[in-house]
């Protein structure tokens, strides 16, 4: 288990809940995916330089790309102005999308006008 350097827990609303994390491609700035991160993902990340998760539906950490080959090297990590919302600029190797498409958000909707 990582532990969260103190001053970083300090700057966090509550470091025992789910904080989400909006991840983005470091160069075109295209939003990848959403994810969820608890204080031990983001202690990960923050030491390795690995984009690290907490997975809700298997209810455990998980490295983005660990099992695909996709992984994120992350390159900027910034806390919201609340402590509660992540934003994770990283260089995404491969696609970020489980179903194989570069992003998670490839399905537009339209507007009614």
């Amino acid at each position: 288990m990582s532990a969260l350097d103190p001053e970083v827990m300090a700057l966090l609303e509550d470091p025992t809940t789910l904080m989400p994390a909006v991840v983005q491609d470091a160069t075109s700035h295209e939003v990848l995916m959403l994810a969820y991160m608890n204080s031990e993902s983001l202690a990960l990340t923050l030491s390795t330089g690995k984009a690290t998760y907490w997975s809700r539906s298997r209810n455990e950490l998980w490295v983005k790309g660990a099992t695909s080959g996709h992984f994120q090297n992350v390159i900027t990590v910034a806390l919201d102005c609340d402590g509660d919302a992540l934003l994770i600029n990283v260089q995404q190797i491969g696609v970020a999308c489980h179903t194989g498409e570069k992003t998670c958000f490839h399905r537009p909707l339209a507007l009614g006008k």
